[in-house]
């Protein structure tokens, strides 16, 4: 497995310097900034833009950056903006702790707003530089939550490039509900309609997470992958499935 480069290593990478440069101007314009004032305005503009990949300049980047939070809060915008020079590693002590603070005071507003994406990107961030060992567990959870669905989601999109699923075959569902149906390594597959797997991981993930105030966050994200208004993944395909109320996660 690649290793990470050392801190060494960085110091002599000049794209990582080139990524930064201008990092001042914005740390200035940050220290500034009425936390109260901007969640109450509105970043300009309607419609979200997204953009593909990251620009080498900074200023650039996080013009860019803006388009995407068009129409939301611009607390958001600064949450993002943050975690941009966190990970360009511009002054990451004064910044991470910004960033922990913000969390600290408006967790629910941020859980309640942020899209799925940055709540991703803030957990990282809590697992690449927070000290407690707790907190940075808690965070993982989340991360290796959403990268399965991910991944889950990028190979149906592959295989069925329209969006739409292939219906359950009716004999592949009463095998699954009539016994045991091996996948890999000992694993079995989910008895779909009635199984009790995400109802215990569910109860197991809230008791985690009352470890720590943050682990609020980690219960957005999987709460957010089973809401109708998410947009399609496989959790919520196998809530629309599950039949037995007894053991429902949601």
């Amino acid at each position: 497995m690649k290793r990470r480069k050392t801190v060494f290593e960085h110091w002599f990478s000049w794209s990582r310097h080139q990524r930064r440069q201008g990092a001042a101007e914005v740390t200035a314009q940050l220290k500034q900034a009425d936390l109260r004032a901007l969640k109450q305005q509105t970043v300009a503009g309607e419609q979200p833009q997204y953009g593909h990949g990251a620009q080498p300049d900074l200023r650039e980047h996080l013009q860019r950056l803006e388009g995407e939070f068009a129409g939301q809060s611009r607390l958001l915008l600064h949450h993002a903006t943050l975690i941009v020079l966190i990970r360009r590693e511009a002054q990451i002590g004064r910044h991470y702790a910004q960033f922990r603070a913000l969390w600290d005071a408006e967790r629910d507003f941020l859980c309640r707003h942020l899209n799925l994406r940055w709540l991703v990107s803030a957990c990282d961030t809590f697992i690449d530089h927070d000290r407690d060992p707790v907190l940075r567990a808690l965070m993982l959870q989340a991360v290796l939550l959403v990268n399965t669905v991910k991944l889950c989601e990028t190979e149906r999109f592959l295989q069925h490039p329209e969006g739409g699923a292939p219906a359950d075959r009716p004999e592949a569902l009463q095998a699954l509900q009539g016994g045991r149906v091996p996948l890999l390594d000992g694993l079995s597959a989910f008895t779909v309609g009635t199984d009790d797997t995400l109802r215990n991981m569910r109860w197991r993930l809230q008791s985690v997470c009352a470890l720590h105030p943050l682990g609020a966050l980690v219960l957005e994200v999987f709460d957010r992958l089973t809401r109708e208004d998410a947009g399609d993944n496989i959790y919520l395909r196998f809530r629309r499935r599950h039949t037995r109320v007894r053991t429902q996660w949601w």
